[in-house]
């Protein structure tokens, strides 16, 4: 990905300290005396969040969490450096508080970056299905795909880029000794893992396939699940957080990506992935915004919701086999408390499940 795409804002302030994940609270105080030194120290909560499988979250306020002011640390996750850019996630962060589609961010640290709190509530998986919300959520992805790059075109799709990265990286913890792993809490799941060759082959096939499909380059999300969705209800509004994977894209991707996150993540369940009635009022929501969003005319055509069905059916291919290939490498290298294996096989299979399905779909 051409790191020109967008053009970099303001430098951000750089804290050099590094925070202790087992004991944050000496370190947060550190940063909190230069970014709050309004703040004392005695009156100062911290609230854990454990809804992220990647990393640490901790909100940081003074009175009441939802009272402006309020404070987010997130401390990175263990190796999560090999598959994330970090800088370019920086980028992100203020593209979209430029937009005012995003937080803005206060600075970063060794091991974790500071910014502010997005008043409301951390989306639950029932309200996903609900029509008034999930036309608020295509909407507002409408509004973020719709933002062009100050300098240049959007450059390359990030797809296939980050996808090469991580199959490298699943091929080297494959021939890595166990020792360098941590020992996974499903061991009969490694088995059911496809092996380098196959994931290999697998991606060669999806990407001949998906580059005939001619979706959109678009400032995408890339990892809208609930818990990167804010609801406030007061405003009757919805906002997207969390910017590790955000970048230029297929825009079929990031509405595929959102669609399979419907299947939740603790227990995945592929039987809620959204109906075709749903599918159709949500993208219909989408294409709304989207055509609004870029000055179009917003009529929205039978032909074009289902085309953009169709698309999204095949990118929601790739979006299982991206996910399903980062929790191969999460289950080598993360410290949280979470069944990556068990999450990795469920990706996979159903991307197995519908290929054939999804690649003979066409526009009759």
């Amino acid at each position: 990905m051409d790191s020109g795409s967008v053009c970099a804002g303001n430098q951000l302030l750089h804290v050099d300290i590094h925070i202790d994940e087992n004991e944050p609270r000496r370190g947060i105080l550190d940063l909190l005396s230069r970014l709050r030194p309004h703040w004392k120290a005695q009156d100062i909560q911290m609230k854990t969040f454990t809804e992220g499988i990647t990393n640490q979250l901790l909100g940081c306020y003074v009175g009441s969490l939802q009272e402006p002011g309020c404070v987010l640390v997130r401390l990175y996750g263990k190796m999560t450096e090999l598959y994330v850019n970090r800088d370019r996630e920086v980028e992100m962060f203020q593209v979209f508080h430029a937009h005012s589609c995003g937080p803005e961010i206060f600075c970063s640290f060794q091991n974790g970056i500071c910014y502010e709190f997005v008043r409301g509530t951390v989306l639950d998986d029932e309200l996903l299905r609900q029509p008034s919300i999930y036309r608020l959520i295509a909407a507002e992805m409408g509004r973020i795909h719709s933002i062009q790059p100050k300098c240049g075109l959007p450059g390359e799709p990030l797809l296939w880029t980050k996808m090469c990265h991580f199959l490298k990286l699943v091929q080297n913890s494959m021939n890595s000794s166990p020792v360098q792993q941590r020992c996974t809490k499903s061991p009969v799941a490694l088995q059911e893992v496809p092996s380098f060759e196959t994931l290999s082959v697998e991606m060669e096939s999806l990407k001949r396939h998906l580059s005939q499909i001619d979706s959109p380059t678009v400032l995408c999300h890339n990892d809208l699940l609930t818990k990167n969705i804010i609801y406030n209800q007061k405003e009757g509004m919805v906002k997207f957080i969390d910017y590790e994977y955000a970048d230029y894209n297929y825009q079929a991707f990031d509405i595929g990506n959102h669609f399979n996150e419907f299947a939740g993540v603790n227990d995945v369940n592929y039987s809620l992935y959204p109906s075709w009635e749903l599918q159709r009022d949500w993208l219909t929501a989408y294409l709304e915004s989207y055509k609004h969003s870029t000055g179009r005319e917003v009529t929205v055509t039978e032909a074009e919701v289902t085309q953009l069905y169709i698309q999204v059916c095949k990118f929601s291919l790739a979006s299982n086999f991206f996910w399903g290939l980062w929790a191969i490498l999460q289950s080598r290298y993360s410290s949280i408390d979470f069944d990556f294996q068990r999450y990795a096989t469920a990706r996979l299979n159903y991307y197995f499940e519908k290929k054939e399905e999804y690649f003979g779909l066409t526009m009759s």
